[in-house]
């Protein structure tokens, strides 16, 4: 029986993953919001707060990419 501690020495994610993933949610976000930005407007006044939400959080992936890649360890 092999000793798992060597192969679990290091991080438990390569360096990098994260960036990746929370550009493709910041894009993700940022359709849906394109996306449902017709109908709300011919909608009530009600509906525009799915694009509104979905715009926030772009916005919060955006600026939370931004920071990992800022950050010196990556």
């Amino acid at each position: 029986m092999s000793d798992r501690s060597d192969s679990l020495s290091g991080a438990a994610y390569p360096e990098g993953f994260a960036e990746p993933i929370i550009g493709l949610l910041t894009f993700l976000f940022a359709l849906f919001a394109g996306m449902s930005l017709p109908i709300a407007l011919q909608g009530s006044p009600t509906d525009l707060a799915l694009p509104l939400i979905f715009l926030i959080a772009s916005y919060l992936c955006f600026s939370l990419r931004q920071r990992v890649v800022d950050s010196p360890d990556a």
